[in-house]
């Protein structure tokens, strides 16, 4: 039986702010269980939901150093869909609102949780072949296994990977700080281990010494080698190149299916989405007051409001497209200027422009089960769920060629018949409203073959299955 571990800052159901908590919720039940035991190890916030935090059974504590002080490690566990979740309890650290706060909190913070979720190890008498850690809040613990955890029987072949969700997010602070939190001696902090730029680097640490670094879509995985992408790590990851392997996430095919999804009007399938989805299209226009229109190409857009996301391009757009017989239907909230940019629409354009500044499960899922097309034109993207869940429901991706996007969406080609949605090279607004406007023609002037695109969309496959094939295959490689 080959054992894994999981040590991540999140997971869903029980603490969610990002794409990271779906991977780490979703991912370990895809393992054989003959094969695999993947268990789980996340910290015990505060701000969990009561539900979850009254199931939670409390295992054992201990003391732990940390550096010079003495910290108390609390360990609680739960299964949950069949995997095994540690929690590590220590209500300095995981009080709060939110799982973040500032990061100089933070970065105490997770190089406590990084040791104590080692040292717990043997208390829970779990001995993995390979610790997975995600992000630079585990960044350290490949660093600690080479280091203070490598005397000893229990720590000695124990093999890490550190998945890389967006390398935007490093995890930097002083060197002097991070030596006295961790305890670290001073022979780590050198440009070619922790230091980077004359400060420490949890992401750095993790990717220097992991036996094995993964992102997560092989574009990405090319992209994050050059200095745009790179965030000022291309360097190292180009010297770590034959460790890095890009593997595309997926999606939990059981919460996101439009046969089955409870927020619909109209459940539908692959077979009858003809009939069944423009009835969630004309349900939805009512519901937010657009003129109901089962014939004119509705456009979603579901997202976090951000430069990264492709949003100045849009901005500069918008009154082009409000030009033409199409509707813009958006949901999410980020920076002012753009939530206030498409406030600004929907009340120039009333008709054609919603704009939902907030955030909702039930619409969200009602976006991807209503609209034609869906529109993602990011300025880089290192997997992207989005694409995923409107590919599922037949809603034609029109993405940019970066990162996720480009290894998911196959871009259509009107000759051969083939492809999911649309794609533009170049970051630049005029090539994405040229996209948008060859989707429209399609859309418009050859529903056949706009029909045959959502077939194929509808029958790709990006459910978790696909990736953890070849989790599997890189774990088996490790352990060797």
């Amino acid at each position: 039986m080959k054992k894994v571990l999981f040590v991540a800052s999140e997971a869903v159901p029980f603490i969610k702010t990002g794409g990271l908590a779906d991977v780490v919720g979703s991912l370990p039940k895809c393992f054989d269980k003959e094969e695999y035991d993947v268990r789980v190890i996340i910290p015990k916030y505060m701000c969990m939901k009561e539900e979850w935090k009254s199931q939670l059974k409390y295992l054992g504590h201990f003391y732990m150093d940390l550096s010079w002080r003495s910290q108390y490690v609390g360990i609680l566990e739960l299964k949950y869909n069949g995997i095994q979740y540690y929690f590590i309890d220590n209500e300095y650290y995981f009080a709060g609102p939110k799982p973040y706060g500032n990061i100089y909190e933070d970065i105490e913070k997770f190089a406590f949780f990084s040791k104590a979720a080692l040292s717990a190890l043997p208390v829970i008498g779990f001995q993995p072949d390979v610790v997975h850690c995600h992000d630079w809040q585990t960044g350290l613990i490949p660093v600690f296994l080479k280091d203070r955890f490598h005397e000893g029987q229990f720590f000695a072949n124990m093999k890490s990977v550190i998945t890389i969700h967006n390398l935007k997010f490093q995890g930097v602070w002083d060197v002097k700080t991070v030596k006295d939190i961790t305890g670290l001696p001073s022979y780590y902090f050198t440009p070619d281990k922790l230091e980077a730029y004359g400060d420490a680097n949890y992401l750095k640490g993790g990717i220097v010494y992991a036996d094995a670094i993964t992102t997560v879509s092989r574009t990405y995985a090319e992209e994050i080698k050059t200095p745009f992408y790179g965030e000022k790590l291309n360097g190292l990851l180009c010297a770590r190149a034959n460790s890095l392997r890009g593997i595309v996430n997926g999606i939990d095919y059981e919460e996101y299916n439009p046969e089955t999804d409870q927020f619909l009007e109209k459940n539908y399938s692959i077979e009858n989405w003809r009939r069944q989805k423009v009835k969630n299209k004309l349900a939805l226009q009512r519901e937010l007051g657009l003129q109901e229109d089962r014939k004119i190409m509705t456009i979603g857009i579901v997202s976090r409001l951000t430069d990264q996301k492709g949003f100045d391009l849009i901005a500069y757009i918008m009154d082009e497209l409000c030009q033409d017989e199409v509707q813009l239907i958006v949901l999410g909230t980020g920076e002012e200027k753009y939530e206030n940019m498409f406030r600004h629409f929907d009340w120039k354009y009333h008709d054609k422009v919603s704009a939902n500044i907030f955030y909702s499960e039930a619409l969200s899922h009602k976006i991807y089960g209503s609209c034609d097309a869906f529109l993602m034109p990011s300025l880089f993207e290192p997997c992207g769920l989005s694409q995923l869940m409107s590919l599922r429901y037949g809603t034609v991706p029109i993405v940019r060629e970066t990162g996720g996007l480009k290894d998911t969406v196959e871009p259509y080609n009107e000759y051969e018949g083939t492809g999911t949605g649309f794609s533009f090279r170049n970051y630049n607004a005029h090539e994405m409203l040229a996209t948008i406007r060859y989707a429209e023609k399609i859309f418009y002037d050859n529903k056949r073959d706009w029909n045959k695109i959502v077939d194929r969309a509808m029958a790709a496959d990006f459910s978790w299955d696909a990736s953890a094939a070849q989790y599997k295959e890189m774990y088996d490689w490790l352990i060797g």
